[in-house]
């Protein structure tokens, strides 16, 4: 409609210039013909069609502006109405808040994560637990158990093995800079695959095993199953899939294991570790995934994190907080840094939990 009176109103002001300049053009026509007697009566009819022309032309600008402006005014209103309607429409029976959280108490260490096990290693007591049961992706946690199965084979650490096209990630097409060729020590790879989080070298681990690697998952499997966790299954030795599941108070028991190897506490604790690519003839440096192994005051005993889309950001630890060895398991941590800040708050609360229980004692 709005678009009609614009309309309407130009072709009004068009006419309104029209006319007059015919009439001007007519008449001059006329003066041509006639006698010259009539030249000043034609010049002041010009003079007169011209001054109505004027007139008109600023009439009709006037109105035209006028017009525009009252249609834009009334556009600008429809617009915020619409805009209004669109934006109340669009979230219709949507109520989102910031996630926050909870204020640390005696009972609560105030953590995020989704999945949460805080179990006291040295008498077993849980102190605190949130969905502990509950059955979800684990992502790159699973090398601690790729880990271990490749140390209870006992096979030679210093053994040179070399990345295939066969370790290249295709389910979730991860980069990696241990380029097809790069040969390491299954020691290397080990290192790697726990430290950085390297999936290439935990493939590796598992495709170069001399059983041959669908005999590695087996053993992933059975040995899961003689830690006490019945409902966790592994599929492959890096995470990636999803199908690899578990529970924040099975992988608890996998953490405890894990710490009673010495390889493992130390390479899940290293800071990084450089080498020198047999492709590239290049320095290759790979730091470690978790900062807190940099912290002077943390004393961790074995440390992973895991994340793909399913499974959310994942971090596991075992660490020792007031000379109590403890069990931490974090999964489905919202945000790049959420697990390592519930971390930090469960270790909080264990001291400040302590501290206040040895006043009340």
């Amino acid at each position: 409609m709005l678009y009609r009176i614009f309309s309407c109103c130009t072709l009004v002001a068009a006419l309104g210039l029209t006319a007059p300049a015919f009439a001007a053009a007519h008449t001059d026509h006329k003066s041509v013909t006639k006698s010259s007697a009539k030249k000043s009566t034609t010049q002041t009819t010009k003079n007169t069609s011209k001054a109505k022309t004027t007139k008109t032309s600023k009439a009709s600008k006037k109105s035209n502006t006028k017009t525009s402006n009252k249609s834009a005014s009334v556009a600008k209103q429809g617009n915020k109405h619409v805009t209004s309607r669109a934006i109340a429409n669009a979230r219709k029976d949507v109520s989102i808040s910031r996630a926050l959280a909870l204020s640390t108490t005696l009972d609560n260490p105030g953590v995020q994560s989704a999945g949460v096990l805080v179990l006291n290693e040295q008498n077993g007591e849980i102190m605190y637990e949130k969905n502990a049961d509950s059955l979800t992706p684990i992502a790159s946690i699973t090398k601690l158990m790729t880990a271990m199965v490749t140390l209870d084979a006992q096979l030679p650490l210093n053994e040179l093995l070399t990345i295939s096209q066969a370790d290249v990630d295709t389910l979730k097409n991860t980069s990696s800079r241990l380029t097809v060729g790069t040969t390491l020590t299954r020691g290397e790879l080990l290192l790697l695959a726990l430290m950085a989080s390297e999936n290439r070298a935990a493939s590796a681990l598992a495709r170069t095993f001399p059983a041959g690697q669908a005999v590695f998952i087996r053993k992933m499997n059975e040995k899961a199953l003689s830690l006490g966790m019945k409902n966790s299954r592994f599929y492959d030795s890096t995470g990636l899939t999803p199908n690899n599941v578990s529970t924040p108070r099975e992988l608890a028991l996998m953490v405890k294991a894990a710490h009673r190897y010495p390889e493992i506490h130390d390479f899940t604790t290293s800071s990084e570790y450089s080498f020198i690519s047999n492709q590239s003839g290049r320095n290759m440096a790979f730091h470690n995934t978790n900062p807190l192994v940099k912290e002077v005051d943390w004393n961790i005993g074995v440390s992973k994190t895991g994340f793909i889309n399913e499974a959310g950001r994942c971090l596991v630890m075992q660490a020792t907080i007031n000379g109590t060895p403890v069990v931490i398991v974090l999964l489905d941590s919202n945000g790049k840094y959420t697990r390592i800040g519930d971390a930090q708050r469960v270790r909080k609360w264990i001291e400040t939990t302590s501290l206040s229980k040895s006043r009340a004692g």
